[in-house]
Order: C-alpha cells, then sequence, then structure tokens
C-alpha cells in the first residue's frame, strides 16, 4: 500500500503548477450543481432534522439525519468514478485511474464504519440528481423510513 501512495505521489509531483493550482481550487462541499440542489429539494419537501456535512459523522456526509442516524452522500460523478458517466483523463491516466481508486477505495470504507456503528447510508450519483431530483428524493425519504422502522 505504502509502495502504491508513494508512486501516487510522485506522480502528482509531475502535474503542471497551472493544473495543480486550478485542480486546488476545487472543494468538497457545497457544489451548486449537486448538493444545493437536493438541500432545495429537501427544504421544498418540508424535510427536516438534517445536518450539512457534520465533522463528527464518519465521512461527513452531505447530509446527516441525527434521528434516524442516515447519512446522505451525493457523489461527483467525475471525481467518484462513476460507472455510467465517468471518465478517465487521457493525460497522466496512470495517475488518475489510482487517484479514482483510492476515492473508491476510502467511500466504501465509509459506508463500511457507518454500516457498523448502525447507521443507514443513501449515496446519490451527481447525474442522478441531474436527471430526476424527485427520485433522488424519495430514496431518501423511503431509507429515512425504512431507519425509523428499525
Amino acid at each position: 500500500m505504502y509502495a502504491k501512495l508513494k508512486a501516487f505521489a510522485n506522480d502528482f509531483k509531475q502535474t503542471p503548477v497551472d493544473r495543480s493550482r486550478m485542480f486546488a481550487k476545487i472543494r468538497s462541499g457545497g457544489n451548486r450543481s449537486t448538493e444545493w440542489r437536493l438541500r432545495g429539494a429537501l427544504i421544498r419537501a418540508g424535510i427536516r432534522g438534517w445536518r450539512v456535512r457534520p465533522g463528527d459523522v464518519p465521512g461527513k456526509p452531505d447530509f446527516f439525519f441525527e434521528k434516524e442516524c442516515m447519512a446522505v452522500f451525493v457523489d461527483g460523478c467525475y471525481w467518484h468514478g462513476c460507472p455510467t458517466c465517468g471518465h478517465i483523463p487521457k493525460k497522466n491516466s496512470r495517475f488518475w485511474r489510482e487517484k479514482f481508486a483510492l476515492s473508491k477505495r476510502r467511500d466504501r470504507a465509509v459506508v463500511l464504519q457507518l454500516r457498523r456503528s448502525r447507521c443507514g447510508v443513501v449515496r446519490i450519483w451527481e447525474h442522478e440528481l441531474t436527471e430526476n431530483v424527485q427520485s433522488c428524493l424519495d430514496k431518501v425519504v423511503s431509507a429515512r423510513r425504512k431507519k425509523s422502522r428499525q
């Protein structure tokens, strides 16, 4: 594992300075096309009881329902390697392939950690939210109902 991380770090050092600056500006939270869209839908539907990106919850989910102990993650298709519309850039593809693999591994570890602590987990892809906000909202509502019955 250490060797992979070291190779990954070496690939990262080869990234051009301007590209590195551009990607450094990208933040993990508050994305308008994803989290804000779901947040607006939750508010319009009158769904309450959630916190945004709580630091005390593993994985810092985009939304966390305290009462039901349920985490909702909105995954960007590019950064989380969506099987439907994610892609590997042609330039420095080895670096990106490894970066996306590490992201997927981290996502799986967070889900496992949350489920071990009896929390429910809902993951929504960016393209799902773009295509049909209502079905994503239904997914959250359904998971909350299921958790509250347990």
